[in-house]
């Protein structure tokens, strides 16, 4: 697929999406935002795609925002989809906070993310800064490189945390930790990240990228369909009221997958000691239930 601000490069089952704007040290704009939405939209829809790296080109994964605009960066009236949108300023000046035009493109691309069908790893090789680290935070793995910066500048801009990132750090690191990080928008060193549990683990630049590709290669190999109902399982069990919430869904899931061929194949490869052959397409097979979360009640 050919896009402008990112890179879409698919090998042995595993997409690599590369922000690539190296000379803005891969600085975060509108364009960017509609190229990172249509990605996931076609690795969703490609049964070929086991698994997404996500990393950046040249020395940055992610600067943040582009703010070449300067002090108007963040009046959305100024955005480039404005004309698009319309305004959410009515006649007497009040705010209609529900319009489109008010939503966060970064919270655009991180639910995105967070409903993607295929497991996500972030491989930060560099400064991941602002959006730059609220869009990862909703990736399954994140691996950093020596080299990486991460922090919330937030506050030091006159903006509060965004991409749901007030969702999604506190469950990460704790809501002491975020708060902190939030509030001072302090630079942190990878060493600091991965102690505070917001990365999976820490590699030398070189081998940053062969390490994402290995813990991506090893998700390969488990059944598709498992793999995508467990990710949604996990995450959005994070708000789930009690254990019995999680035991309905459990049991729908049990239920249905004991039923199709993944299952069988899978008993039998493991009794035969040998490599499973997953059938089953995410495309195609996955259970009448699925997406649970849209029902009203569980029944």
């Amino acid at each position: 697929m050919n896009f402008s601000t990112i890179l879409y490069e698919k090998a042995d089952g595993v997409l690599t999406v590369t922000l690539n704007r190296p000379e803005k040290l891969n600085a975060y704009n509108h364009l960017m935002m509609t190229e990172l939405i249509q990605a996931f939209d076609a690795a969703d829809a490609d049964d070929d795609v086991k698994a997404v790296i996500v990393t950046g080109a040249g020395r940055a994964f992610c600067a943040g925002a582009d703010i070449s605009g300067g002090s108007e960066t963040f009046n959305f009236d100024k955005r480039a989809d404005k004309t698009a949108l319309g305004s959410p300023v009515r006649e007497d000046g009040s705010i209609d906070y529900s319009h489109a035009a008010v939503r966060d493109n970064g919270g655009k691309v991180s639910l995105r993310v967070f409903d993607c069908l295929k497991p996500v790893i972030a491989a930060i090789n560099g400064p991941a800064v602002g959006i730059g680290i609220t869009m990862a935070l909703p990736m399954d793995m994140r691996l950093a490189s020596t080299n990486a910066k991460i922090g919330f500048p937030f506050t030091l801009r006159g903006i509060v945390p965004e991409a749901a990132s007030s969702w999604f750090l506190p469950r990460i690191v704790g809501i002491g930790t975020a708060l902190e990080w939030c509030m001072t928008g302090k630079i942190l060193t990878a060493d600091e990240a991965l102690e505070a549990g917001l990365l999976r683990s820490i590699h030398a630049p070189e081998d940053l990228l062969p390490a994402a590709r290995a813990l991506a290669a090893d998700i390969a190999k488990a059944a598709p369909v498992s793999v995508t109902l467990t990710r949604q399982m996990l995450w959005r069990g994070l708000t789930m009221a009690e254990p019995m919430d999680a035991h309905r869904i459990d049991s729908r899931g049990v239920y249905a997958r004991g039923r199709m061929q993944d299952t069988k194949e899978g008993v039998t490869a493991f009794l035969e000691k040998r490599p499973a052959t997953f059938s089953d397409r995410v495309s195609s097979d996955m259970p009448d239930f699925f997406p649970w979360w849209d029902e009203r009640s569980y029944s």
